[in-house]
């Protein structure tokens, strides 16, 4: 039997692209030879390709027999759960840009409006910043071709590109007589996935978004960054906020967990195959040097962050505040099926906590519940339906649990969860939960 090279991924949270969690040989994945299939799947696969054959000959109008192929796969994909599929080619590429952070661009977050493409900000140093793109910007050409009629995607990735190529903006700027011609050189851009602040003048405050290939490093910049501002002695501790972050790379998620940890299990995945389960343990260095940890969860938060936010519970490092997390529990593994002809992503694996806990159909409930006020506007939008909701999902182990609140206000002032978590720190208001106390959770039973 021949063993394939794959990418091991989480899921993520409904509407959101799945996202690789790392890279190693498949957890029990081997090609089967044809002499082992039953006679009765011969029968069945002779069925397929009858049914194939007369489709091609007799349908209506000639079918493409490329679409037929993907489309009769996706179909048994599908029938699995929602998490397994067929990638083709451009959303394989798609796929292996997003987990990497990284890619060959202008540098600025845009939105579309009114069908065209307005700048919301340049990122600093970019070649978009350094050209001089200012914030509402309304970008109406790229190179000749006009952005109206574009989707946003179409926009985004032809403005992405190989690294030293240049590409030709026609720019609308509130003020100017008339459109402003700029030419940009294409560089490396990087997804901030990790943004910090300080709040007040003793709390670090750090928001991770994704976990991708710069995750790690920007949790280590953004500790050393708010270590720089605040004197140890007056640094009453950090924030940590995975809300609606829809999960990433395992190993980031892995790494992350262990930047708060001195030892331990961080998490482990088992498939069919008992003897092919996985552990993933701490090593010693807690970059917070024992700094008190409060984690904001809630619907939107999945799979990578799930990981991080349930090591950090079951070790009694972090209080949780929030509402029960999506509950996306499953390890899915992308297969790369040769040039041209896409990946086979495949659920392989469930993932445990430290103590033993499958959040699958589940989630994490966090050790303090906060419910955010919630504008009638966006009522509809802010309840998040979580795992058990989909159709088809791996069931749970025991009782399952819907979906909850994931809605997060735009201004500080009005986010109970932060301010609740910036209370306990500075001791405002008290609750048992925080500090966590007692012994943390034993490692997964074999």
């Amino acid at each position: 039997m021949m063993r394939k090279t794959s990418l091991v991924l989480l899921g993520a949270a409904a509407g959101a692209a799945l996202t690789v969690l790392a890279i190693q040989p498949p957890t029990g994945l081997l090609w089967t030879s044809a002499k082992a299939a039953s006679s009765d799947t011969y029968r069945q696969l002779n069925l397929f390709g009858d049914i194939f054959e007369r489709v091609r000959s007799h349908y209506v109008e000639k079918p493409d027999d490329a679409k037929l192929v993907e489309s009769a796969i996706n179909g048994m994909l599908n029938g699995l759960d929602p998490h397994s599929s067929y990638m083709d080619p451009k959303s394989f590429r798609d796929m292996q840009v997003q987990t990497r952070g990284e890619f060959g661009g202008l540098g600025i977050e845009v939105t579309m409006e009114d069908g065209l493409v307005k700048v919301v900000a340049p990122i600093d140093d970019t070649p978009a910043a350094r050209a001089g793109i200012r914030a509402n910007d309304v970008i109406t050409h790229l190179d000749d071709d006009a952005v109206q009629g574009m989707t946003l995607n179409q926009a985004v990735e032809k403005m992405r590109g190989p690294v030293n190529t240049k590409i030709r903006l026609k720019v609308m700027r509130k003020g100017a007589d008339k459109p402003l011609e700029i030419a940009i050189t294409r560089d490396i851009i990087r997804v901030r996935s990790v943004r910090s602040r300080i709040e007040g003048t003793d709390v670090g405050y750090i928001r991770v978004t994704q976990f991708n290939e710069q995750t790690t490093e920007g949790i280590k910049k953004a500790l050393g960054d708010i270590a720089s501002q605040i004197p140890a002695d007056k640094l009453r501790g950090f924030v940590i906020d995975m809300r609606n972050n829809p999960g990433g790379l395992l190993d980031q998620a892995i790494s992350v967990s262990d930047a708060f940890l001195e030892r331990g299990e961080i998490v482990s995945t088992r498939g069919r195959d008992p003897d092919e389960t996985q552990r993933f343990n701490a090593r010693p260095g807690d970059l917070t040097k024992g700094k008190p940890v409060i984690v904001l969860i809630n619907g939107g938060s999945a799979s990578a962050s799930e990981i991080v936010a349930g090591a950090l519970q079951d070790h009694k490092r972090a209080t949780l505040i929030g509402t029960r997390s999506f509950g996306k529990g499953s390890v899915q593994t992308i297969i790369p099926l040769g040039a041209g002809n896409g990946a086979l992503r495949l659920t392989t694996a469930r993932y445990y906590t430290p103590a033993g806990r499958s959040i699958q159909a589940k989630g994490i409930v966090p050790d303090i519940e906060v419910l955010q006020d919630v504008p009638e506007e966006v009522k509809s939008r802010a309840e998040m339906r979580g795992e058990s909701s989909l159709r088809g999902h791996l069931k749970a182990d025991g009782e399952e649990q819907a979906g909850s609140q994931s809605y997060v206000p735009p201004e500080a002032k009005d986010d109970k969860a932060l301010n609740l978590a910036l209370d306990l720190m500075r001791g405002v208001q008290v609750n048992a939960a925080f500090p966590p106390s007692g012994k943390a959770a034993a490692t997964m039973p074999n």
